[in-house]
């Protein structure tokens, strides 16, 4: 069994859909290997999948590159993943099976408090980011170049509480199919709608937020 580092965290109806949908993107990854899977939900409401057949080591290291692990080792410098799971004064905490405390010192995403850097960033809960294990914690080099890069770009709109096709739909309800390039993938519940060079990311948001029960934030690009 894989604990992916990404979580489904809602109920009812909402909780199928995204298992359905998760476990249509294992199936797609896995589908070249003698493997079969089984998609679980832990007690923290990260994700399980089990594994079973001659392929399954291969595919245990397949799933974890593409979602991130949780595990109950945890080396001195060595990279891990963990789940955006609040934030204060003093920093960011990431739920990585256990709580990892971040102080604002160890972010290297320059001037600010922690919820300036949230808001600059367009950082919603249960974002996975990926983080190096220390005394202190600090964000790993690989995650703050992937959030300047959000910065760099034209600009976005990141959600959590949605699967990537809910996101894709609803922006095709609101009428704004043709103002985004994209809607990418970042957990399974967790996605960054990517906008055209000519779409303002809050007039966005406040187009689809009225169709999305979930957390909306914007990255404002530097272009």
């Amino acid at each position: 069994m894989v604990v992916l580092a990404t979580k489904c965290y809602v109920e009812g109806d909402a909780r199928e859909r995204s298992l359905t949908s998760l476990a249509s993107l294992v199936d797609n990854e896995l589908h070249q290997l003698s493997v079969d899977s089984e998609i679980g939900v832990r007690h923290d409401d990260f994700v399980t999948v089990t594994l079973s057949g001659d392929d399954a080591p291969v595919a245990r290291n397949l799933l974890r590159e593409q979602w991130g692990e949780i595990t109950d080792h945890f080396e001195l410098g060595e990279t891990y993943t963990g789940t955006l799971k609040s934030w204060d004064d003093d920093g960011f905490v990431l739920d990585a099976g256990r709580d990892m405390r971040i102080p604002a010192s160890e972010f290297g995403l320059g001037q600010g408090t922690p919820s300036q850097i949230r808001d600059r960033f367009g950082l919603v809960q249960h974002l996975p980011m990926q983080f190096v294990y220390g005394d202190p914690c600090s964000l790993a080099a690989a995650e703050a170049d992937r959030l300047y890069e959000w910065r760099r770009g034209p600009g976005r709109v990141t959600v959590n509480s949605a699967t990537r096709g809910e996101v894709r739909a609803t922006v095709n309800r609101a009428g704004h199919a043709q103002d985004i390039i994209t809607v990418e993938r970042l957990g399974l519940l967790e996605q960054s709608i990517i906008c055209g060079d000519r779409t303002d990311p809050p007039g966005l948001l406040a187009a689809i937020g009225e169709y999305l029960p979930a957390e909306l934030r914007c990255v404002i690009g530097e272009q």
